[in-house]
């Protein structure tokens, strides 16, 4: 059974690196990383700039994407809806139409690069330099075209109303927990549509906090029930921190699944913090061509031979519904399952 708490509280508060060296090497890191993306704004070219319509107090979304025209409406209505003011977008070479869609609309900005997205360290060099250039003292939000955030009360209080919260509680981040859904039925077959994304695993998770950093490392879902069940400590990363009060000095690290300074990653405190979802939609028709597309590519994996193996076991078009699958209906029942909570927020 999930614990009842919001997953996962470890316990405390992250604690201290383990000694200054620890701290003096975390902080020549992000200085490093920051310096990569100043040299890697080079590679990117402006194909609709609208970062003058930014005003103070906007919330900013910050994105990568490749193909992504079919799921790119709905990703950007959600997200609109919640109350995202501005995008923030890098085209990594569509052939799809991706790019005419966001810069015809004109809450998006947009640049395009060819370069390789494997050594832009997964296009964090490139938005960390938009976000140096446009995200310092605004709410931003960094996301994939296939994540979708929701948090407690999402439909009725809009981002604003929870930045509020956050600020007024002196907290400059919250946590999310990437969870992936699925249909029923092989994957390859579902109708192109998120409503047919209909479960998820309601629990085997396991968490661990990694240093020097403190973040939290959570594996499980239908992920490594299927796709590592041989060795699930190989399974993807699910918690991630999607949303910042950005600075120009901070920096993610890997994903979103970690930030410098360290404290970014403190999103779990002495007692329940204020915590949201990502719906991950990876698995929706698409994904038996995008992955054959991406195995050619090499560009979404850092370890070849372990990942080059997840994708050929998507191309069978598994199954990943089981009769421990849950069917999703709202929020409550994600914080009823302690997959998150109101903490404070209420």
């Amino acid at each position: 059974m999930p614990p009842r708490r919001p997953l996962p509280p470890p316990g405390a508060a992250p604690r201290l690196p383990p000694d200054p060296w620890a701290a003096y090497r975390l902080r020549w890191k992000r200085r490093r990383l920051l310096a990569r993306a100043v040299v890697r704004r080079r590679q990117l070219s402006a194909v609709r700039d609208r970062t003058d319509a930014i005003r103070p107090g906007d919330i900013l979304c910050f994105l990568t994407v490749r193909n992504e025209a079919a799921r790119l409406p709905h990703f950007l209505d959600h997200h609109r809806a919640l109350g995202v003011n501005q995008f923030l977008a890098v085209d990594n070479g569509s052939t799809d139409g991706t790019g005419p869609l966001l810069a015809a609309r004109p809450d998006v900005s947009l640049w395009r690069t060819d370069a390789s997205y494997r050594l832009s360290r997964f296009g964090l060099d490139w938005l960390t330099w938009l976000m140096m250039r446009h995200g310092h003292g605004h709410w931003c939000l960094t996301l994939d075209a296939d994540e979708l955030l929701i948090y407690p009360h999402w439909q009725t209080r809009p981002l604003d109303a929870l930045t509020g919260w956050l600020d007024d509680s002196g907290t400059r981040m919250m946590g999310a927990l990437m969870l992936d859904l699925y249909p029923e039925g092989p994957l390859g077959t579902a109708a192109a549509s998120h409503s047919a994304l209909t479960h998820f695993d309601a629990g085997n998770y396991t968490i661990q906090r990694q240093e020097p950093m403190g973040n939290l490392w959570i594996q499980g879902g239908p992920r490594a029930r299927v796709f590592f069940a041989d060795d699930p400590r190989r399974a993807p990363t699910l918690q991630k921190v999607p949303l910042i009060r950005w600075d120009r000095r901070y920096v993610y690290v890997n994903s979103t699944h970690a930030a410098l300074p360290r404290r970014l990653n403190a999103i779990y405190g002495d007692g329940e913090a204020l915590t949201g979802i990502l719906l991950h939609t990876k698995f929706l028709d698409e994904v038996i061509e995008k992955s054959a597309e991406e195995l050619n590519r090499g560009e979404h994996f850092r370890h070849s031979p372990l990942y080059r193996d997840y994708y050929r076991k998507i191309l069978d078009g598994p199954v990943l519904w089981s009769e421990r699958s849950t069917r999703l209906t709202s929020w409550r029942q994600l914080e009823a399952l302690g997959l998150m909570s109101r903490g404070g927020w209420v």
